[in-house]
């Protein structure tokens, strides 16, 4: 099946990475004041809808997981990568890391008061998007929130693009058609940040920071 395929090669490119990978991101937080900001937003609305647990969706070696530990927020880390998740437990011991995918997921229904998908998403294929969105869904409580951070498309009259990520292919998105299929999820957009490209970025695309909270009615049907 294709989307096996792309979650094999996605768990492959990632657990050969991993070390270069942690490298380069263990301090990414550091010069991003924005990120800090945006993160700690997640953390305070996560709190103020009941403090629930956070699952840390693509969590990687575990940086943003422990970030997220700090903010005091009850955080859990998941990644595809068995590596990655090696990593992340020999980082941060004192922190749970669980192998897994975020498209079905051990958790049960609204068990969640927080999920963070931060770049993780992208590189899910386009139709199997909506399904995991439903899953974050499934998994929060009324009330809970979701923060999803991803790349701008540049192209309106394309609302996904391809692009050559250094790891494996990966997906930038419009953030108004990620906007409405969140919503159609039952994930109301309560904020967004766009982040510009700064000259020592390595991609040159806007990035884009979307918290929605699930909403009381549940997600839309399709009428079609």
């Amino acid at each position: 099946m294709i989307e096996h395929d792309a979650l094999a090669a996605t768990r492959e490119a990632y657990d050969a990475a991993a070390p270069q990978y942690t490298q380069l991101f263990r301090d990414e937080l550091r010069d991003r004041p924005l990120d800090r900001a945006f993160l700690s937003a997640f953390a305070e609305a996560v709190a103020a809808s009941g403090d629930g647990q956070v699952a840390d969706l693509g969590c990687g070696p575990g940086h943003i997981t422990a970030h997220l530990d700090e903010l005091g927020l009850a955080v859990f880390g998941i990644d595809a990568s068995p590596a990655m998740i090696g990593t992340a437990r020999r980082n941060h011991p004192g922190l749970r890391f669980d192998v897994g995918s975020m498209a079905a997921l051990d958790i049960a229904d609204g068990a969640l008061g927080g999920v963070l998908s931060r770049w993780s998403i992208i590189h899910t294929p386009p139709r199997e998007l909506p399904a995991v969105l439903a899953e974050f869904h499934r998994l929060l409580a009324p009330g809970g929130h979701v923060l999803v951070g991803f790349s701008a498309s540049d192209d309106p009259s394309h609302p996904t693009q391809v692009f050559d990520h250094a790891v494996v292919p990966a997906y930038r998105w419009s953030p108004d058609h990620f906007a409405a299929m969140l919503r159609t999820a039952g994930l109301a957009e309560v904020a967004r940040m766009v982040r510009e490209p700064q000259p020592t970025d390595r991609r040159q695309f806007k990035e884009i920071h979307l918290l929605a909270r699930k909403s009381e009615a549940g997600p839309a049907r399709s009428t079609a």
